[in-house]
């Protein structure tokens, strides 16, 4: 047998053992079309280019693909490469410290062995696409996978932490997961000395360090329905509520999750939550919506709605005497 053909059975070998966790000796060969003893000799060859195969005794045992101590290289199929590749370029321009760099050299390497196929395909969808961004906040890297790490293994983490109102102080807290709307990242946490579950912006935390004190996870609300709440409503000055004549699932297109809350209500109509430190913004808001709006609170949103329909018709009344 030659060394490509040994080379293409291998690589056949390496892209079965990814597509499901665990293949008996006699599945893997079979759908080889070899014998036992030359799966044997091939797994040993996967693992001499550094992937972990761990082979499972017993009754029901087999081979898997395990994680190493070191990135061996991947085996992509088309659909994979593409989407791997689309997302590389979207975290170039991303949120978190130190990604772009590594999102482009990253890309660089898969677009130096991509078929020239597949090339196109990416370089049509990225030439065909502009990332519209607004001000972004960085996260470091290491914050975000000490974070991460504290989620999973469910231990408490220390970090300080700066408030909106300037205030600098010690937090511990149980994490529970992170959210992200985009432009920012925020940590679902139980704050231990508050006794009560809060929201923390990672771009606001400093000197995070995961314990060892490893917590039971207790009982917590959808943590980005809390974190939208937060987001939505605790850090403006007013909060609005209005009632919008039209289905919730069409005003959550046009008002995105990070800007307002929208939840059903009856005959036709949702309430929708949105937060803000002026009135006339959030009067301005409510009118650029194409539905009827009602709304419900403050009082004060009324009389800045109002004012703003004065400004609007003096507007259209200016405009109009100009065109007679």
């Amino acid at each position: 047998m030659t060394v490509e053909a040994t080379t293409e059975r291998v690589l056949r070998l390496l892209a079965l053992l990814q597509r499901r966790p665990s293949w008996t000796a006699a599945e893997l060969a079979t759908e080889l079309g070899v014998t036992g003893r030359c799966v044997r000799r091939d797994v040993q060859r996967l693992r001499t280019l550094g992937y972990p195969v761990h082979a499972v005794p017993g009754v029901g045992g087999g081979y898997q693909l395990g994680a190493g101590t070191r990135l061996p290289p991947l085996l992509l199929d088309d659909e994979e490469a593409i989407a791997t590749a689309v997302s590389l370029r979207l975290a170039a321009g991303g949120t978190v410290a130190g990604a772009s760099e590594a999102a482009l050299r990253a890309l660089a390497k898969l677009d130096q062995v991509m078929p020239s196929r597949l090339r196109a395909e990416v370089r049509a969808v990225h030439g065909a696409t502009d990332t519209l961004l607004g001000p972004v906040a960085e996260i470091d890297a290491e914050l975000l996978m000490t974070l991460a790490r504290a989620c999973r293994d469910a231990v408490r983490v220390r970090f300080r932490y700066s408030a909106r109102d300037g205030g600098d102080d010690a937090r511990t807290v149980e994490p529970i997961r992170m959210v992200t709307t985009g432009r920012r990242w925020y940590l679902m946490a139980w704050d231990v000395d508050r006794d009560d579950w809060r929201t923390f912006r990672l771009d606001r935390m400093r000197a995070a360090v995961a314990t060892t004190w490893r917590f039971r996870t207790r009982e917590h609300p959808d943590p980005v329905a809390f974190v939208q709440r937060a987001v939505t409503g605790a850090p403006y000055r007013y909060l609005a509520r209005a009632r919008v004549h039209a289905p919730a699932d069409r005003v959550r297109d046009v008002v995105p999750p990070q800007v307002g809350r929208v939840e059903e209500d009856r005959d036709g109509w949702c309430v929708l939550a949105v937060g803000g430190d002026s009135l006339d913004w959030l009067a301005a808001h409510l009118a650029r919506l194409d539905y009827e709006v009602e709304i419900l609170e403050p009082p004060e949103l009324c009389e800045a709605a109002a004012r703003l329909a004065g400004r609007l018709a003096a507007m259209a009344g200016a405009a109009s005497g100009r065109s007679r």
